[in-house]
């Protein structure tokens, strides 16, 4: 048994997984979790709009990264690449000032952050949204993952789109994917700046969001999907919201099947609240308050657009994707 640090660095929070790499008969390999950690840092904040990261919001980042080491360390693991891997997405692409980010980062953790595309995110969220039935493959597969799948990743900066086969099918994983920037953080802070959005700024969000749609579905089929699996913090924190659970709880929420019509209710509430009502909901981080309404209807144009009647939230994602890729 040997231990992995996965980090996964986007426009609104910086997350880590710490995982046990089991061997169990061969070459077959397991990623067991250790350690899930999450920060709302904000990293992007204003990047849209001056193309910079704000020193403020390195700091807030490097802070949570120096937390990450120690916790790596703890765990026996080394830092550097043999065994840690972080990649940074949305805004890190965007920022003209992103070699201080990444000078940062590799005095922290002893690796440099791996700016990924767009297709690169989209490839890591599918592998890490689906390895697990791969493991599973003579167990049941619970009801929505019917392959091919479609993963959907509302992150801060960008959605990132992936369809594609299901176990057994390794030579066509991946069909078609793109990354457009119509993430949760990126809509607020472009559209909704009312508290609550006004019906004219919701609309403004909503035709960016189905443009940049209309340029996704020339390139991925999104009707083709036999089922519609959404990770990362705006479905995850949604489908808590379905449940109504009291607080966050990661084991219920993972791969809870959300009906479009409970959708599109929790997105006309959540656009129609203050910031002090969104915070008093239970599964609510505070880091996602004053973004989750964008993430919502973001997520609710989506499935308008598949066709499908539900979606079902994961709660492995890109950072799964990411240890995987330090075990094969």
């Amino acid at each position: 048994m040997s231990g992995v640090a996965a980090i996964d660095c986007g426009t609104n929070s910086v997350r880590l997984l710490i995982a046990d790499v089991v061997h169990i008969d061969g070459d077959e390999v397991q990623v067991v979790d250790v350690d899930r950690r999450m920060e709302i840092v904000r990293l992007g904040e204003g990047v849209d709009e001056t193309g910079e990261f704000a020193p403020q919001a390195l700091e807030r980042t490097f802070e949570a990264l120096r937390g990450y080491a120690q916790a790596i360390e703890a765990h026996g693991i080394g830092l550097g690449p043999d065994a840690v891997r972080m990649v940074a997405t949305s805004a890190t692409r965007d920022a003209r000032n992103r070699q201080e980010f990444i000078d940062g980062v590799r005095a922290i953790l002893g690796v440099e952050p791996e700016v990924v595309t767009g297709l690169d995110e989209a490839e890591l969220s599918f592998v890490g949204a689906t390895a697990e039935f791969a493991a599973e493959a003579d167990e049941d597969v619970p009801t929505g993952f019917e392959p091919p799948f479609l993963v959907v990743d509302i992150g801060g900066g960008s959605t990132e789109f992936v369809l594609g086969g299901g176990p057994g099918e390794q030579e066509e994983l991946v069909r078609a994917a793109l990354s457009v920037d119509i993430g949760c953080v990126r809509m607020t802070e472009r559209h909704l700046r009312s508290d609550p959005p006004t019906e004219k700024e919701i609309a403004a969000a909503t035709a960016d969001i189905d443009a940049a749609l209309d340029e996704v579905e020339r390139v991925v089929p999104l009707r083709e999907a036999g089922s519609v699996v959404c990770v990362a913090g705006t479905a995850t924190t949604v489908a808590g919201i379905a449940l109504d659970l009291s607080e966050y709880d990661s084991e219920r929420i993972h791969h809870t099947r959300v009906p479009v019509a409970e959708l599109d209710r929790i997105t006309a509430e959540l656009l129609a609240s203050t910031s002090v009502r969104r915070s008093e909901i239970g599964v609510m981080h505070p880091g996602r308050v004053d973004v989750i309404g964008a993430g919502a209807l973001v997520l609710s144009r989506v499935l308008a657009r598949t066709g499908a009647d539900a979606f079902t939230a994961s709660e492995h994602d890109i950072l799964d994707g990411v240890a995987w890729s330090l075990v094969v």
